[in-house]
């Protein structure tokens, strides 16, 4: 949620920075809107505070023997009008608040302007393209080759947009996850805290997702339990950030790091008929989540950080990347700035978002009243929240197929990877076992 009273010193630069998103936003509207309900408390307030006097005045007769029926009658009548003070009062809140939450965050100085994804600047490139003597497959039938990546059983048991992965593509997920938490948690050469592992809930109550911004805007993209008022969690993102809701830390202790593995779950409901096919856009996923408290005059530096700490993972498994800053028209709604990592997949000639690292500012905060106790002058406010993934485990099992990829349909194991493998340095097709048997799946 915005800064209302930023918002309300300057209406212009907030309407502006909302046009610059590509959203018009009515902030004569909205400002009336604030003063109507202004001036509904305003009302409350007086009606219970002349309650209060003729009570007093009541109570006064009473103790002198005098007759009180034509004040009881006079508050009998602004009770009445208390009461409908506070419809009004009410409406009118859930109408303001409604507003104000549907409210983007605004763009930092530094995202640049732009439409949409086409004027994302790029930041910079790593890594090297391998160029192949043959033309490169895409994931899903390297996957299929190997007989460890079944869509059509995932399908039979729970519709489209689900994966069944088997054998060493389980394993290699499983390997994935534990090699990503490992380096994050280890200690840092820099002597800097690493992050602190946290094993979190996949159900959370609807506060927690209005905290990081999901709810009320983006309701229909998420899974809910109606038995028992529960969203399945789209992102570790939502349950890591919540542990400090309604809290405050000291600045001592900033900044606060956490990391998370947990599966994901999302409807998709606005990527209908994109990537329909593999491993890139699933109802449920998997993902090693990186979050950050921050004191908001190091959260910006705090984000290049994290863009470091996502994209080491690449660098580790050797998997080419680049980096691009997302420009206003593209920004996510909490987002004030925001990085996206994309890694390359050879079969589409192109490079595909495997992380996005956001800083928040005190968008998230805000919501979720997450503070800090300032050292200097013991003055409470909110602090800024941070997050990436490093990495979405789905989209770099298939950058992994892709990138190091044989002729003969196997996949060479990255040598970071070897010891979760058990020691496994190739996939090969001729020792695969079909999940309905132990007849080989090619000869």
């Amino acid at each position: 949620m915005l800064d209302r009273n930023r918002i309300l010193k300057d209406p212009e630069a907030a309407e502006r920075a909302f046009r610059s998103r590509g959203l018009t936003v009515d902030m004569t509207a909205l400002l009336d809107l604030d003063a109507e309900w202004f001036g509904a408390v305003r009302e409350w307030e007086a009606l219970r505070e002349k309650r209060n006097t003729l009570s007093a005045e009541i109570g006064q007769k009473k103790r002198r023997k005098e007759p009180t029926e034509e004040i009881e009658a006079l508050v009998r009548s602004v009770n009445a009008a208390i009461g409908e003070a506070e419809v009004r009062k009410r409406t009118l809140e859930a109408e303001r608040e409604e507003q104000w939450m549907a409210l983007p965050n605004l763009p930092h100085e530094s995202v640049p302007l732009g439409k949409d994804e086409n004027d994302n600047p790029e930041i910079c490139r790593r890594g090297e393209p391998r160029v192949f003597s043959f033309p490169p497959r895409p994931h899903w039938e390297i996957g299929d080759g190997l007989g460890v990546l079944d869509f059509d059983r995932a399908a039979r048991m729970s519709g489209a947009r689900f994966s069944l992965l088997s054998g060493a593509g389980a394993r290699l997920e499983r390997a994935l996850v534990s090699f990503m938490l490992d380096c994050h948690i280890a200690p840092r050469p820099d002597g800097s805290a690493p992050y602190r592992e946290l094993a979190v809930p996949y159900l959370v109550l609807p506060e927690s997702l209005r905290t990081t911004g999901q709810l009320p805007k983006f309701r229909e993209e998420l899974f809910y339990v109606a038995a028992d008022d529960l969203y399945l969690i789209p992102t570790a993102e939502v349950p890591v950030t919540n542990t400090l809701r309604g809290e405050i830390v000291e600045e001592s202790a900033l900044p606060l790091k956490f990391c998370a593995y947990t599966a994901c779950f999302r409807r998709e409901a606005g990527a209908a008929g994109k990537d329909t096919r593999g491993l890139i856009r699933q109802h449920q996923f998997d993902k090693v989540e990186l979050v950050w408290f921050s004191s908001p005059e190091r959260s910006w530096d705090h984000l290049e950080t994290l863009v470091e700490d996502a994209t080491g993972i690449l660098e580790r498994l050797g998997l080419p990347y680049r980096v691009i800053a997302l420009c206003t028209g593209d920004l996510g709604f909490s987002s004030a700035k925001t990085y996206d990592i994309e890694v390359w997949f050879p079969s589409q000639g192109r490079y595909r978002e495997i992380s996005s690292c956001s800083n928040f500012a005190d968008f998230q905060a805000r919501r979720g009243q997450i503070r800090y106790r300032r050292s200097e002058d013991r003055k409470v406010q909110l602090l800024h929240t941070l997050n990436g993934s490093g990495l979405a485990v789905g989209r770099t099992l298939a950058a992994l197929f892709e990138n190091f990829q044989t002729e003969e349909g196997g996949v060479r194991i990255p040598e970071a990877l070897v010891p979760y493998m058990g020691g496994v340095t190739y996939l090969d097709p001729r020792d695969c076992v079909p999940l309905s048997g132990a007849a080989r799946c090619k000869e």
